[in-house]
């Protein structure tokens, strides 16, 4: 058996390496080449990026998917995967095929008051309580639909009903997709390559008959009401669009001078010459449309070509972000954290009885949470990269940024204490983040523009980095204080090995990440006020966040104190770094939700409920730890002669 537990750590991280390996291994595109389309640039909120962005975001604000499934798995066949459109190709049927688009069930809802007051009942697909309709489905009802959410639009967003709140995010739904239909072409023109001849052929009459005076014969008038049909078709395209995929015909000039289709139609009547990209994407629509690989392949390259003269820049980042979205780092991060945390926690459930089998356990927990830590970090350069930004810039990046904090101290923590719980924290951290990041994302783009005062500032990027990093140590204490406690009462592993304590190695833990939280949250703090002094003109204004910044350095310092001046001892230490928990995350997300000052985004319904959920199940854990000693498993165990002096089996 040996052998084998010797070398099981080593096949954990060869399997997830190679997985690893294969997930960022470039893909050979299919015989149409929709990823060489998805990396084609557009500009929207406030940025160039792919295509294969512009449908993602679109696609997780609609669905809550990055991709759509053609193919309704049950939940309990977690093994299979069925087939899928990826977001590429879904942008391309809404685009250019829209009567199959229109079929696909792609809007989310789950409201049953919302279901029933549609009469949608019987209708679309349903999985794991989720409901899923297409746009044919509610297209007789989008006038009811825009109506009600107009009415729900003007209620304060702090007094909407669960059901507003449902309404306003399926009109904001349905908003995106029809303005996507008509993005890269007018969604009423079936044969684009043909409207654009005749737009062009009726120029010059159309033109000349609109700016004469008075349409002496008949000819003209025709000419006139020819023109304006087909102009009237681009003007309403251009006040439906959503990004802006035309580039500009002056780079030098107006790098950001992006326009729509319909908008770029409409400026061709000035020289009357018709701009490329709005040639090349009517190319790519009739291919695809009659499902010519050939020529679709041939439109997207020569339009890639096209650009590359004066837009390399662009093409190159497009070309990184379509790269960076397929290979979902992220997402693989959390998976191997979820691996490691089971792995750890195994280490540390046979941490007594089966050393050799708990020590092949906690090795292999830990080799892949430095895989997981090496697959986070490149996804964050990645990131940075990308936006030519810190790695904090938003809430779904603070998300990212303090589960890469809190990996690096369980990783440090592992090395000194060799028993899986630095390991489980890691990784039960990372997983943790990064499902609040996904969810932080299912409101659109996370890499958009920032505004002007948050942007290229030295003392803002050192803010946002060190005040992170205090979060991000002031939760893993509480992690840590939180496994202390559950450990403590339903197990008896912090005593289970008499050469090493575990509740003993704990409070050191606690203890020093509470100290480098302290160093981080105080100096991240002074460093925000720095920013702002320079940005606002005060250094300090009691703005909701900041004041939940100072809550956190006070309690970390209060912390300390009652530990120094001899007020807690370990489970007293324990239940003050699992309330900081409560503390850290009414500054990270609470002062955002009151709806007031310079830090909030708004009041969120579905993330207070989260959140006061979080604030309910800290307040329970610390109950847990408040229980009388002799209900603690871990403390009930015999004490050994042996270690009777340094045993520490009756914390305070």
């Amino acid at each position: 058996m040996k052998p084998i537990l010797k070398i099981f750590p080593w096949l954990c991280l060869a399997l997830f390496g190679l997985e690893m390996v294969m997930v960022m291994k470039p893909k050979a595109d299919g015989e149409m080449h929709v990823a060489a389309f998805g990396r084609l640039p557009a500009l929207l909120n406030g940025r160039v990026q792919p295509l294969d962005s512009v449908a993602r975001n679109s696609l997780l604000q609609i669905r809550s998917t990055g991709d759509l499934p053609l193919e309704m798995v049950p939940a309990w066949q977690f093994w299979r995967h069925g087939r899928k459109l990826r977001s590429s190709e879904w942008l391309l049927e809404v685009c250019f095929q829209p009567e199959i688009a229109d079929t696909r069930h792609i809007f989310l809802m789950h409201h049953p008051d919302l279901i029933s007051e549609l009469k949608l009942d019987g209708k679309g697909t349903e999985k794991s309580g989720l409901h899923y309709y297409s746009f044919h489905e509610l297209e007789s009802k989008l006038d009811e639909i825009m109506t009600q959410a107009a009415a729900a639009g003007r209620l304060d967003s702090s007094v909407r009903t669960t059901y507003q709140q449902q309404l306003l995010k399926l009109a904001n739904a349905l908003n995106i997709y029809q303005r996507l239909k008509n993005s890269l072409k007018p969604e009423s023109v079936t044969n684009f390559v043909q409207y654009l001849a005749d737009y062009q052929a009726a120029m010059p009459a159309g033109i000349q008959a609109l700016r004469a005076q008075t349409v002496a014969t008949a000819e003209a008038r025709q000419a006139r009401e020819r023109f304006l049909k087909l102009a009237r078709t681009a003007e309403a395209a251009a006040n439906q669009s959503y990004p802006r995929v035309v580039p500009p015909a002056h780079p030098q000039e107006d790098r950001d001078g992006w326009m729509f289709v319909g908008t770029s139609l409409l400026d061709s009547i000035r020289d009357q010459k018709i701009a490329p990209a709005v040639t090349f994407y009517a190319r790519m629509a009739s291919a695809y449309a009659q499902r010519d690989s050939a020529e679709f392949n041939r439109a997207v390259a020569g339009y890639k070509n096209w650009l590359g003269s004066d837009f390399a820049k662009e093409v190159s980042k497009g070309r990184a972000e379509f790269y960076f979205n397929r290979t979902k780092l992220f997402l693989h991060a959390t998976i191997i954290y979820i691996a490691a945390f089971v792995l750890a926690g195994a280490a540390l459930l046979t941490l007594g009885s089966w050393p050799t089998v708990s020590e092949s356990f906690r090795r292999s927990a830990f080799y892949l949470i430095a895989l997981a830590f090496l697959v986070h970090t490149t996804g964050l350069i990645f990131r940075m990269a990308l936006e030519g930004r810190p790695p904090v810039t938003n809430l779904y990046s603070s998300a990212i940024f303090i589960g890469w904090g809190a990996c690096v101290l369980g990783l440090l923590l592992e090395r000194i204490y060799k028993v899986g719980l630095g390991s489980a924290m890691a990784g039960l951290s990372g997983f943790l983040t990064l499902l609040i990041a996904h969810n932080l994302a299912l409101g659109g783009d996370t890499m958009e523009m920032m505004r002007a005062v948050l942007d290229t500032n030295f003392w803002l990027a050192a803010h946002v980095v060190v005040v992170t990093l205090g979060y991000a140590a002031t939760f893993f204490a509480g992690m840590l204080a939180i496994a202390y406690v559950v450990l403590g009462v339903f197990t008896p592993i912090l005593a289970a090995r008499k050469d090493f304590l575990l509740g003993k190695a704990l409070v050191k833990m606690v203890y020093a990440i509470v100290c480098f939280a302290t160093l981080f949250s105080f100096s991240g703090t002074v460093l925000g006020g720095i920013w702002a002094d320079q940005s606002w003109g005060r250094f300090w204004g009691w703005d909701p966040k900041e004041n939940g910044a100072l809550l956190i350095v006070i309690w970390n310092v209060l912390i300390l104190h009652a530990r120094w001046g001899g007020l807690v001892r370990e489970r007293g230490l324990m239940n003050l770094a699992i309330f900081g928990n409560i503390i850290t995350a009414w500054s990270w997300f609470g002062t955002n939700m009151l709806g007031i000052g310079l830090h909030s985004y708004g009041f969120m319904d579905a993330a207070f409920k989260w959140l006061m959920l979080f604030v309910y199940s800290q307040l329970g854990l610390i109950a847990l730890g408040l229980l009388p000693l002799d209900w603690w498993r871990s403390f009930r165990v015999k004490p050994n002669p042996a270690l009777k002096p340094a045993s520490g089996l009756t914390p305070g």
